[in-house]
């Protein structure tokens, strides 16, 4: 029997095909720094023309998924023809944006109504509006989040992974290994240690930490991974000042 096609809010639950989840550069403030005084001296070597987003970074960059205007559009569009938005506020008949630059938007889907928040940073030699339309794009995608919209991308990770399955398999990996003839308890630390360091997402990080947690029971191996997720935590999160809107989000 073939599943009937969702619609309307149903629909916005829907994820995304690949083709239409794009790659955002990331870079922390000590990378975008460290790569300007090398371009400085004329030392392109940190920087690199990236394949994945198209965009001039350093090479160590970190990608965050996300879904961009047309597409959510789109989707709006398919779930409900009549969708809209407005700003929260109004000044002087014009949107209100707030001190920051930032704007709350009201989004109606099928005559649901939620709120969504959306900001900007300004770029230098930015053409006129261009701020004020990427704040726009941002708060609609805030606020299609709230209606479930590419809940997975701003999750980072398995959002509805089952956990009593995952508990019984951290619960049953330590013995499954040590009964092995072959088992080398350093071996198998450093395997989850270059685990660790090699995750590029969040969502990988937590992945190879969890694995390597319920492999290793040694007091000294925990701390030793433990410190290792939290450096590679550090490298992978640019500061909150690099984020736009209320979350960290790539949605």
């Amino acid at each position: 029997m073939t599943e009937k096609a969702k619609t309307g809010l149903d629909l916005l639950r829907e994820p995304f095909p690949p083709h239409q989840i794009s790659k955002l550069p990331k870079p922390t403030k000590q990378q975008t720094d460290a790569l300007k005084q090398a371009m400085d001296k004329k030392d392109f070597s940190l920087g690199i023309r990236c394949q994945l987003c198209g965009a001039w970074h350093h090479k160590d960059v970190v990608h965050l998924d996300y879904v961009g205007h047309a597409a959510l559009t789109d989707r709006l569009l398919d779930a409900d023809p009549n969708w809209s938005w407005e700003p929260a506020a109004y000044r002087d008949g014009l949107p209100a944006f707030d001190q920051t630059g930032g704007l709350w938007i009201k989004l109606t889907v099928c005559g649901v109504t939620r709120l969504g928040y959306g900001h900007a940073a300004g770029k230098p030699n930015q053409d006129p509006g261009a701020r004020e339309k990427e704040v726009i794009g941002d708060a609609l995608r805030n606020a299609a989040m709230r209606f479930g919209a590419a809940l997975d991308l701003w999750h980072k990770g398995d959002l509805h992974g089952d956990a009593e399955s995952d508990n019984a398999a951290e619960d049953d990996a330590p013995a499954q290994q040590q009964d092995r003839p072959d088992f080398d308890p350093d071996a198998a630390l450093q395997a989850h240690l270059a685990a660790i360091q090699a995750a590029t997402t969040l969502g990988a990080l937590k992945t190879a930490f969890d694995k390597a947690k319920a492999a290793i029971e040694d007091t000294e191996g925990r701390q030793r991974i433990n410190a290792a997720k939290e450096a590679k935590k550090a490298a992978l999160t640019p500061p909150a000042d690099d984020f736009p809107g209320d979350e960290r989000n790539a949605a």
